[in-house]
């Protein structure tokens, strides 16, 4: 990734970032369904079932969101961040490191509870999803069509 895709990518995650700061907070995070439907409009996006009951969205065999609820209903929502976002993230209300890949050192995202809107919640998701699209060879985006 050159210099200038860097400071491109780190400017839309923060401002999405910040537009999630200023939004509406209110329980539960984004619905599994309206989390699904989302998902499926991202170019290349495939779905599994994986980890017992997980909602996981791949594009090119590389996760970019999972989706799940707890026992007692509380929907999560886990997404990919930049180095930026995460560090903004990781301490806002409803959302914290996603557990398991943040203890890794991966820069992952969970949001729960009281975390950000619908809307704040798709631009995170779509920040991921470009993310990874990024990461893939040229090879694998042509194939795939991103």
């Amino acid at each position: 990734m050159t210099g200038k895709s860097q400071t491109r990518l780190a400017m839309v995650t923060l401002g999405a970032s910040i537009r999630s700061l200023g939004t509406p907070l209110f329980p539960p995070a984004m619905t599994p369904a309206a989390f699904n439907a989302f998902c499926s409009t991202l170019p290349g996006a495939a779905h599994v079932i994986q980890w017992g009951d997980h909602h996981v969205w791949k594009v090119g065999a590389k996760v970019f969101a999972i989706g799940g609820e707890r026992e007692d209903g509380q929907a999560r929502v886990t997404f990919k961040a930049g180095e930026i976002a995460y560090e903004v993230l990781r301490d806002q209300p409803g959302l914290r490191p996603a557990p398991y890949m943040a203890s890794r050192g991966l820069k992952w995202i969970q949001a729960y509870g009281e975390g950000p809107d619908d809307e704040a919640l798709q631009d995170h998701i779509a920040r991921s999803h470009a993310l990874v699209v990024e990461g893939l060879s040229r090879k694998a985006r042509a194939a795939l069509g991103v």
